[in-house]
């Protein structure tokens, strides 16, 4: 599956911008040896972002999937189930 919708993507792209300028702020307190517990919810932030960008991508991935369900026999579907399954279970 590839996204199409460019409303979508825009979003998805804007969210990981804000994450990545999250993450230069993180490596720069570092820098400047700032509190630890500052720097620990700033990273609690960014995990708890991309979180989020990871529910809007599997949102995406899984409604694709559903309306195009009936063109799929049973093996497709378990496939795509166990798939989505071992992508999401991965540990961090």
């Amino acid at each position: 599956m590839q996204l199409t919708d460019h409303e979508a993507i825009d979003k998805l792209i804007n969210r990981l911008r804000r994450i990545e300028g999250q993450v230069r702020g993180v490596q720069s307190m570092l820098t400047e040896e700032r509190n630890c517990r500052d720097i620990l919810q700033q990273l609690s932030a960014i995990r708890s972002a991309v979180q989020g960008v990871s529910l809007l991508l599997i949102e995406d991935y899984m409604s694709d999937c559903f309306i195009n369900l009936e063109e799929k026999d049973h093996q497709q579907r378990e496939a795509l189930l166990k798939d989505l399954i071992q992508i999401i279970g991965k540990n961090p």
